[in-house]
């Protein structure tokens, strides 16, 4: 897979966000988010990481993914290199 396979796209980005808005106290863990939404793990572990980065989401204790109160959508470049990604 290249680098760019690994990268979430805007598309798949606005829906992950649309989730979280529409369904307030969406809590899931990063395997449950790839299940979700059928994405492999180094994409998806991006796509949390750029949420949680934008302070859109963040991560619980035991390692599962919540949307900030009165966060709003991300309107940020998908072109960051995430380590874990690679």
């Amino acid at each position: 897979m290249t680098p760019e396979q690994d990268r979430p796209t805007e598309e798949v980005l606005r829906r992950v966000q649309g989730e979280f808005l529409e369904m307030p106290g969406l809590r899931l863990t990063g395997a449950q988010a790839r299940r979700l939404w059928n994405l492999d793990a180094g994409v998806c572990e991006a796509l949390l990481g750029l949420l949680v980065d934008a302070n859109f989401l963040f991560k619980t204790r035991d390692g599962a993914f919540m949307r900030r109160e009165h966060a709003a959508p991300v309107k940020a470049s998908l072109r960051t290199n995430y380590a874990g990604a690679a």
